[in-house]
């Protein structure tokens, strides 16, 4: 009975707005047309604002923002009776009693614009202004203003009256992309909307109205003359004495605007990439990604780009391992080291206990969204590889020590016939001492003995993105790859010689709703590859390299340093990748365009930046 009488008003409306003219009179014959198309969307639209992603740091501060409309909504209680009264007074007295539209305000409006020749006069209640700003255009036409009738008064049915006007408040625009009374507050003020004075909330409550006009950052005299109105309207209305409107108009008005908060942009770009895979694994969808087809892998990552969607419609906070002091002082000082000119590096540092990246050079001078040479660029690894594939495994598999003895003589396996550092050749010599020196041959003939499927079988327990099944060829024991590997993978990798164990490391603690509520975390799933001795074979050889071998200029104040360097063909790539007590990490340095490095191989740049990021 209540949708019929609903209907009956609507029709109602038809003889009023006659008066406009011709043009009403097309509307009637296509409100048929109009009436089925609300019923076939009895449910309105889908919403899909994007409310505000923040990120903190390991102790909690805000280090990033990612929104391009400021959004913080809230619930009705919280909102302040006082903010409620002025837009109830101002721009709809009837709220609680209409169905949707207020048929005398709309008679008015009919009879003001017929008379003026315009459609400029209002008479939307508050259900058909929230109407106008979610589901449709702001256009003056009449067939926009009969859809609306419609949609309002579906969405009083759907809704009841606190619903509604709460929407209503958190949809509002202020200006300078601010949407809602509550992102108004922290906007303007920089303080949750309940802690502001009566006389704040009347100023920015008077933006709406007009955002352009009222917008306090331009015509701030134009805002603060429509606030001191709606605090008289207030007082007109006793909801305030007129003592207390004086007091309230008289406050001063003092911004404080809010400014985007873009620090760290090389972390944050790299920990927006990381949630997608935090939310593939979380879904059960990682595995899927390396077991289908191509056409079934991109089903997938649809499927994944979806959440990831979704997840970012609803806001937000993502609780990462940052150390913001170190994360700036190792991007000026790398910054510093690498000068002027051409020159490139990426870095990334992990946290020993913890697995988790506290620090990520991602370029020179880096900004948001640029390549992002610590995660994006791959490139070929060299010697720095011979630990993961050869040697380790070599540990690992056979009685093989340190003190086992290898030829350093030429060798070749099929046409691959590499060559050791200089040309040099050399008999017998201690495992020790061929990884200290970094020989290709010794390494190879290692690498010939244990096979190629027991090299790459701890390699795919690692997680390189970049490796393909045509890697699997005995060059790859040097280093030599169809692609290469990235810095985080190396450092990543290289993680496992702190105890044996991997677990893959990451920068997201925990992604958390605006309320506080975990959505996704990793599940620290620990794998053991390494044993015992393998470990400590490892951790000896890396020290040895750094104490007597290719990584001597290695300085750190730590009770254990250990590294492994690479240089790749033509001196493209150098690389040094290692661990102390507390850090794990990983150096590249190169051209985006590779070219010769061999004029700077002396100047150990790759040297300097693995001393400042590790002390």
């Amino acid at each position: 009975m209540k949708q019929i009488v609903g209907y009956l008003l609507i029709i109602c409306c038809f003889p009023i707005l006659t008066m406009i003219g011709k043009q009403i009179w097309k509307e009637v014959d296509t409100a048929q047309v109009y009436e089925e198309k609300i019923q076939q969307q009895i449910e309105l639209p889908e919403i899909t604002n994007q409310l505000p992603i923040t990120m903190l740091d390991t102790n909690g501060n805000v280090f990033n923002e990612e929104y391009v409309e400021w959004r913080q909504p809230l619930q009705l209680e919280d909102i302040p009776d006082v903010v409620k009264q002025v837009y109830l007074l101002s721009e709809d007295k009837e709220f609680f009693n209409h169905i949707g539209f207020n048929l005398s305000a709309i008679t008015r409006a009919v009879v003001v614009n017929s008379s003026e020749q315009s459609n400029e006069q209002g008479g939307s209640t508050i259900t058909q202004q929230l109407v106008r700003m979610r589901y449709l255009s702001e256009e003056k036409t009449y067939e926009r203003k009969l859809t609306e009738l419609f949609y309002a008064y579906h969405l009083e049915q759907m809704y009841d009256k606190e619903t509604i006007l709460e929407m209503y408040l958190n949809e509002i625009y202020f200006g300078n992309q601010v949407y809602g009374i509550g992102a108004a507050a922290t906007y303007y003020f920089q303080k949750p909307l309940a802690e502001l004075s009566i006389a704040q909330m009347a100023f920015i409550a008077a933006i709406p109205n007009n955002p352009s006009l009222y917008n306090p950052l331009k015509n701030f005299d134009k805002t603060k003359a429509r606030q001191e109105r709606l605090i008289d309207l207030l007082s007109d209305n006793n909801i305030i004495t007129s003592e207390e409107a004086s007091q309230f108009k008289a406050e001063k008005i003092t911004l404080l605007v809010k400014e985007k908060i873009q620090q760290h942009p090389a972390y944050s770009t790299y920990v927006l990439n990381e949630l997608k895979s935090l939310i593939a694994n979380n879904e059960g969808l990682e595995e899927q990604l390396h077991t289908q087809t191509a056409e079934e892998k991109a089903k997938v990552e649809e499927q994944i780009d979806s959440k990831l969607q979704q997840l970012l419609q609803s806001g937000v906070i993502i609780h990462t391992a940052l150390d913001p002091i170190k994360q700036r002082e190792d991007e000026q000082r790398i910054d510093s080291i690498l000068g002027a000119g051409e020159l490139q590096a990426s870095a990334v540092v992990i946290e020993n206990k913890t697995r988790e990246i506290v620090s990520l050079y991602a370029g020179k001078h880096y900004k948001k969204y640029d390549f992002n040479r610590a995660f994006q660029a791959v490139r070929q690894p060299g010697s720095s590889f011979k630990p993961l594939i050869v040697y380790a495994p070599l540990f690992e598999t056979t009685d093989y020590t340190p003190k086992s003895i290898v030829s350093g003589g030429l060798y070749c396996i099929g046409n691959f016939c590499p060559q050791n550092y200089g040309g040099g050749v050399y008999g017998n010599v201690s495992i020790s001492n061929a990884f200290r020196n970094s020989y290709n041959t010794s390494a190879l003939r290692l690498f010939h003995l244990i096979g190629l499927e027991t090299g790459f079988r701890y390699i795919d327990r690692l997680h390189f993105e970049s490796i393909v099944q045509e890697d699997r060829t005995y060059a790859a024991g040097l280093g030599g790859l169809t692609y290469g590997v990235t810095t985080l993978e190396m450092a990543d990798a290289y993680s496992s010689f702190i105890d044996g164990s991997y677990e893959r490391a990451h920068s997201i603690r925990k992604v958390t709703d605006l309320n506080g509520n975990e959505i996704y975390s990793w599940k620290n799933e620990s794998e053991t590859i390494w044993s015992p001795h393998t470990v400590n074979y490892i951790r000896s050889l890396l020290n040895d390299v750094v104490t007597s071998g290719t990584g001597k200029g290695i300085s750190i104040n730590s009770s254990y340093v250990g590294a492994k360097t690479g240089t790749t063909n033509d001196y493209k790539d150098f690389w040094l990748a290692g661990l102390t007590n507390e850090y794990t990490a990983a150096v590249w340095i190169g051209y985006d365009i590779p070219r010769t490095m061999q004029s700077m191989e002396n100047d150990k740049i790759h040297f300097k930046i693995f001393n400042t990021i590790m002390n």
